[in-house]
C-alpha cells in the first residue's frame, strides 16, 4: 500500500470511530453505516480527492464558521470530512456527525419524497389541481394550479410572506398563505417559492392524516434509520448542533436547534419549505438510497420505499416553464454553466440547496453524491461566499473521477 493510500485509510479509520461514537444526549448513532472505502476503490484519484478536504478546510473562517462534506459512490462513502468550528466565537471543532438546519433541503429529503410515495401509492395525482385536496386554496386563477406546478415552483405564488411577523399562529399562517393571491398565470413564470412547499405541506398532511414531521419518520426516516433527522430536535440534541443566525428581527437571539427560516418558524418548525436538522452520514443513507433506486448497482438492492420509474420522473427536469431547470421538487445543473452543481456534473444530476449554507448533489450517472452541510449564516446572513464554495466543491469532486469504481 502506497503512502497515500496508507493515509487515506487512516483518514477513514479515524472518520468511522467518529461516527460510531455516541454520548449521552446525541443524536443516536446510525443502526447500519453506510460502508467507508477507500477512495481509489470506487474510481477515485486519492490526491484530487483530498483537494475536496483541503478546500473545505480553507475556507473556515472566510465562507463559514464549519462544514462538513461527504462525498459517495456506489452505495459507499469516499470522503466523510469535517473542518472548522461550531460557530463565530465557539472554537470547538465540528465532527462529521454534527447536525445542521438543512433549511430549504427539506424540500427535497422531506416532502418531495413524501410526494413520491404517495404518488406512487396512487393517492396523489401530478395533475390533479390543488383544491381536490385542499378546497381552502382560493382565488383568481387558482383553480387552474395543478400539483406539478407545485413542484416546480411555477405556480405563480409569490416567494414568500412575512408570516412571522403578520400572523400569530399556525392556522393564521396557513390561511395568509393559502388565500394569497397568484403573481402570474399557472404554469407562465419560474418563481422559487416557500409559499408552493407550504401549500403542498398541507396536501400531504390532508392526505396522509398525519403531520408532516410523523408521516416522514414512520415512511423514510424511520425506515432508512436517519436517526439523526428531525423536525424540531431535543434539546438533549443542542450540545452537538451547529449555531445559524444571531435573530436581529424576529426571535432577537442565536438560533440554535430551532429553525433558521421565519415562516417555517411560525409554523411551529414543521413546515415543508425548510425545518428539518440532520448530518451528514443521515443524508449519504438518504442519497444511496435514492440513487440506488435508478442505478444498477451490485450488492443489496436499495430499500423498496418508492419504484424506481417514479423517482426517475421526479428527478427530471420538467421544462414548466420553458426554460426552467426544474424538477419535481429537484433542481437540475444549469445550462449556463453557473450553478451550485459546478460545470462537470453529468447533465442528469440533481440536487437542492438550503439558504443556511447546505446543499446535496446527485449524479445518476456516476453513482455519485456530494453533500456540503454548513452554517453560513452564523453570525449573519450577510455573508454569501458560500455561492463559490458549492459549486467549486462540486468540481474538484468530478475532477477526481477517473474510473468507474465498480466492483467487478
Amino acid at each position: 500500500m502506497s503512502r497515500r493510500l496508507g493515509a487515506t485509510a487512516l483518514r477513514h479509520t479515524i472518520a468511522a470511530a467518529l461516527i460510531a461514537a455516541c454520548h449521552p444526549g446525541t443524536p443516536a448513532p446510525a443502526q447500519r453505516d453506510i460502508p467507508l472505502a477507500i477512495p481509489e476503490s470506487l474510481g477515485f484519484d486519492g490526491s484530487r480527492l483530498d483537494r475536496v478536504r483541503e478546500y473545505v478546510a480553507s475556507q473556515v473562517d472566510s465562507a463559514y464558521p464549519g462544514a462538513v462534506v461527504a462525498v459517495g459512490r456506489h452505495g459507499r462513502i469516499a470522503l466523510l470530512a469535517a473542518a472548522g468550528h461550531y460557530s463565530d466565537g465557539n472554537e470547538r471543532s465540528v465532527e462529521p456527525e454534527t447536525v445542521y438546519d438543512l433549511a430549504s433541503l427539506t424540500k427535497v429529503i422531506g416532502l418531495t419524497s413524501a410526494c413520491m410515495i404517495l404518488v406512487d401509492e396512487g393517492k396523489l395525482d401530478l395533475d390533479a389541481p390543488v383544491q381536490r385536496y385542499l378546497p381552502e386554496f382560493r382565488g383568481p386563477q387558482k383553480d387552474a394550479v395543478t400539483i406539478r406546478h407545485l413542484l416546480t415552483h411555477s405556480a405563480g405564488l409569490a416567494a414568500d410572506l412575512p408570516l412571522f411577523d403578520s400572523t400569530r399562529s399556525r392556522a393564521a399562517a396557513l390561511t395568509m398563505v393559502d388565500s394569497s393571491p397568484l403573481l402570474a398565470a399557472p404554469g407562465t413564470q419560474f418563481v422559487y417559492s416557500d409559499l408552493s412547499a407550504i401549500v403542498l405541506m398541507q396536501v400531504v398532511e390532508r392526505i396522509t392524516g398525519q403531520s408532516l414531521d410523523a408521516y416522514l419518520e414512520a415512511r423514510v426516516f424511520g425506515p432508512l434509520k436517519m436517526t439523526a433527522t428531525r423536525f424540531n430536535p431535543p434539546r438533549s440534541w443542542l450540545d452537538h448542533i451547529a449555531p445559524t443566525e444571531l435573530d436581529t428581527m424576529f426571535r432577537h437571539r442565536l438560533l440554535r436547534g430551532e429553525v433558521h427560516d421565519e415562516s417555517a418558524a411560525r409554523l411551529g418548525g414543521v413546515s415543508g419549505n425548510a425545518g428539518l436538522f440532520s448530518n451528514a452520514t443521515d443524508l449519504a443513507r438518504f442519497a444511496t438510497w435514492l440513487l440506488g433506486t435508478v442505478v444498477n448497482r451490485p450488492g443489496p438492492p436499495a430499500p423498496a420505499l418508492v419504484r424506481p420509474d417514479i423517482v426517475a420522473m421526479f428527478v427530471k427536469r420538467q421544462g414548466i416553464p420553458p426554460g426552467s431547470t426544474r424538477a419535481l421538487g429537484w433542481d437540475t445543473p444549469s445550462d449556463s454553466g453557473y450553478s451550485s452543481a459546478g460545470t462537470k456534473l453529468s447533465r442528469r444530476s440533481f440536487g437542492h440547496t438550503g439558504y443556511t449554507g447546505t446543499s446535496i448533489w446527485m449524479d445518476p450517472d456516476n453513482d455519485l453524491f456530494i453533500i456540503l452541510l454548513t452554517n453560513r449564516v452564523n453570525p449573519t446572513r450577510a455573508n454569501t461566499k458560500i455561492l463559490e464554495v458549492r459549486p467549486r466543491v462540486a468540481d474538484l469532486v468530478a475532477e477526481a473521477l477517473v474510473g468507474d469504481g465498480r466492483e467487478r
